[in-house]
């Protein structure tokens, strides 16, 4: 997704044979695109997919997800709650290591939560149900506490039925005592306790390519079946498209516009289009003139009923996309099309220019609507698409904003100088409508982009955390969704497909819950190596 500034004086597929070759890439590596992170990696700094992913292979938690996204134990031997589940205790495997050969132990848990509540870091809002936390997670989390080198517990707020399910998040890692001594060493040069483990010191080449190779200490059930993973950083996914028909890419992960309708028959029997738990979303920050109050609320349900999703959906997206009906997912537990007031999320001009112009009436509108988009990641046409239906049913200028990688575009959502609304999205991190929701739409949390606050969704998310059955916390978080449909802190546009494809060097590629290939089980036909 990131702009690969080394790359722009050559052919797309040079640069990466001279790159692999000049870095010392085992040629037998599997070649995925990805994107440059916008952080160091720490798990505590990590909210984004082009970190993320590589998060993943470095990383292994108390528990992992089985490709249908059943959370299964992993480095905890046991995790067993009390009666109301409000203390749970964790029994680690005494046999699992990092990557620098020191032990994976209770106070690397321990500290690395606490690194990250104390800090204030990115990912601090997945420990806001932690006792000693407040409610944006920061705070001493005097709640986890060391039993033994292989036990500690972890006391809650509240009851939560489903805290073994979250634990398999990439936040709640654990890090050795190296990185945990000086953050920021570990931050350039990540020591996990994953499958894989960085190349060397020099791997990570910023805005190019990160190179992992498997870690000798990892004896979990996701040992490597290859001999490394090459996560490249493109200029655009037309490149990325390009090197994957060349056979410089081995794996790719989404597809661009352009062969979103073909990629199917260019790579028969080697591609991939199925359902996964994603969705893309128009973000309107309330900080924008506007869209605050009343008239904010007017205007974003206006723009939501003049974006015609199923035409878009069709003629960009060749049906790969479903229009959304919610702000989650299809595929999880919990999801509904027929929450009240869903009916926002459909396609009604008349009923668009009739709140346009209420909102019209409490201050008159001037200007350009911009949609911001990343222009390395195959956005144009959609935002173009979008824009223009807007213009047309509203009556209004509006047009896309490209910015130049995804890197520097969260860097100025967080910084609040984007200037306009913008394209957002979310792929879980674990497999719970709840996911979709804390995160991004609580009071402070992670990824809360467009700084949304309410007391009465902050009320409910805190109640459906605590509840009792999974049942309960289901119809506890459909009511949250109901004022998020009101509010509309975002606006939800398709859920996604995963669209992608690999070639004819690599074997066993699967992709899991959330879209993202099982990079572990991948194998690549043998090659001389460089």
């Amino acid at each position: 997704m990131n702009l690969k500034k080394a790359w722009l004086a050559i052919p797309v597929g040079a640069a990466l044979a001279l790159s692999a070759c000049s870095s010392g890439v085992n040629a037998n590596a599997v070649v995925m695109n990805g994107s440059e992170p916008q952080n160091p990696l720490l798990p505590g700094m990590t909210s984004e997919n082009g970190g993320g992913k590589i998060l993943s292979a470095l990383f292994s938690q108390l528990v992992r997800y089985d490709t249908d996204g059943t959370p299964v134990l992993d480095v905890a031997a046991s995790i067993e709650p009390n009666e109301d589940n409000t203390l749970w205790t964790v029994k680690l495997n005494q046999d699992r290591k990092f990557s620098d050969g020191t032990p994976v132990k209770a106070e690397n848990f321990v500290r690395a939560w606490q690194l990250i509540t104390t800090k204030e870091q990115t990912q601090a809002s997945f420990f806001d149900s932690f006792e000693g936390t407040n409610e944006e997670g920061n705070g001493d989390l005097s709640g986890v506490q060391v039993v033994d080198d292989y036990t500690f517990t972890i006391k809650l707020k509240q009851p939560s039925y489903d805290l073994v399910s979250r634990l398999g998040y990439t936040a709640y890692a654990p890090l050795p005592d190296s990185t945990l001594n000086d953050p920021d060493a570990g931050g350039q040069n990540p020591v996990g306790n994953g499958p894989y483990k960085l190349a060397s010191k020099t791997a990570w080449d910023h805005n190019v390519q990160i190179y992992l190779v498997p870690n000798d200490y990892y004896v979990g059930a996701e040992r490597a079946q290859n001999e490394g993973l090459v996560f490249k950083f493109y200029q655009s996914m037309d490149a990325a498209y390009n090197d994957l028909k060349a056979g410089n890419l081995d794996v790719m992960d989404a597809m661009p516009s352009s062969a979103i309708g073909s990629y199917q028959d260019t790579f028969a029997g080697r591609s991939v289009n199925d359902p996964y738990a994603g969705i893309m979303t128009l973000t309107i920050p309330q900080y924008l003139d506007h869209f605050s109050g009343e008239e904010g609320q007017l205007r974003r349900q206006a723009i939501s009923m003049a974006i015609n999703r199923d035409e878009i959906t069709q003629q960009i997206y060749s049906g790969t996309r479903t229009p959304a009906k919610d702000f989650t997912a299809p595929t999880l537990e919990g999801y509904s099309e027929n929450l009240a007031g869903s009916d926002v999320l459909t396609y009604n001009p008349d009923k668009a220019k009739e709140l346009w112009a209420q909102a019209d009436a409490i201050a008159p509108w001037d200007g350009t609507f911009e949609i911001a988009y990343n222009s390395d990641g195959g956005h144009k046409e959609w935002v173009d698409a979008a824009a223009n239906s807007i213009k047309n049913t509203l009556n209004i200028s509006a047009e896309g904003k490209p910015i130049v990688d995804f890197k520097t575009m969260l860097q100025q959502e967080d910084e609040k100088t984007i200037g306009a609304a913008f394209r957002s999205g979310w792929q879980a991190d674990y497999p719970s409508i709840y996911n979709f929701l804390q995160p991004l739409y609580v009071t402070g949390a992670a990824s809360n982009k467009g700084f949304y606050s309410s007391q009465e969704f902050d009320n409910l998310i805190t109640q459906a955390a605590g509840a009792a059955t999974e049942e309960d916390g289901i119809a506890i978080m459909q009511q949250a969704q109901e004022v998020l449909l009101k509010d509309l802190p975002v606006i939800p546009l398709w859920y996604y497909n995963v669209n992608g494809a690999w070639n004819d060097k690599v074997d066993n590629v699967t992709f899991d819950w959330h879209g993202l290939p099982v990079a572990y089980k991948i194998t690549k036909t043998s090659t001389d190596k460089k």
